[in-house]
């Protein structure tokens, strides 16, 4: 999976991640801000925990991204002493296989909002497996179960699909992407889609 790669391909994805794993370990406070305020509104903003994935994919462009970006930012979030413990560790794993699994799909060729929403939709069913698996999830009753679900997806969309094709997009206005590779009039109009 992860053939290919040059050693500015890990570094660049690295140095992402850690960005991303800062904001993740800020990202937990207002997560349990916004938890109080019921009907499941914390789950509208659990898809930052995601964007590592996709910002890093859409950026390099090369297989095995995905994954690395999400451990590597998770480990970041974790030195930086997440709320979570280990388990930030676990959740980076899976969630960034999930997003890597539909990048895969994709052959590693499609680098639209589409693509990504669909990666971070399936880092959402990862993060959903492993809260059912630890068991508090499935003692909700049926609508907010489907409320929990529902706005995690929308979440994840929001974040993993939308933001970070903006984040890309204004990254590739500045010329900063060129650094890592060429952009084309193909790669423009994919991010415009």
């Amino acid at each position: 999976m992860f053939k290919g790669l040059k050693l500015t391909d890990i570094l660049v994805t690295i140095v992402i991640s850690i960005g991303f794993g800062i904001l993740y370990k800020i990202w937990g406070p207002l997560y349990y801000a916004v938890k109080p305020l019921g009907l499941h509104l914390d789950q509208l903003i659990y898809g930052m925990w995601f964007i590592a994935a996709t910002v890093a994919f859409l950026i390099i462009r090369k297989p095995g991204i995905a994954l690395l970006a999400e451990i590597a930012a998770s480990s970041g979030e974790f030195l930086m002493g997440s709320e979570f413990g280990l388990e930030v560790l676990f959740y980076g794993l899976v969630q960034g296989l999930f997003a890597e699994l539909v990048l895969m799909a994709f052959r590693y060729k499609r680098f639209d909002l589409l693509v990504v929403s669909i990666a971070g939709i399936s880092s959402c069913i990862g993060s959903l497996i492993l809260d059912f698996y630890k068991g508090y999830v499935g003692d909700l009753s049926t609508w907010n179960l489907i409320l929990y679900i529902g706005f995690r997806f929308i979440g994840s969309i929001l974040f993993t699909g939308v933001l970070a094709v903006a984040i890309v997009k204004a990254l590739e206005a500045t010329g900063v992407t060129k650094l890592v590779r060429s952009s084309s009039q193909k790669d423009h109009e994919a991010l415009n889609q």
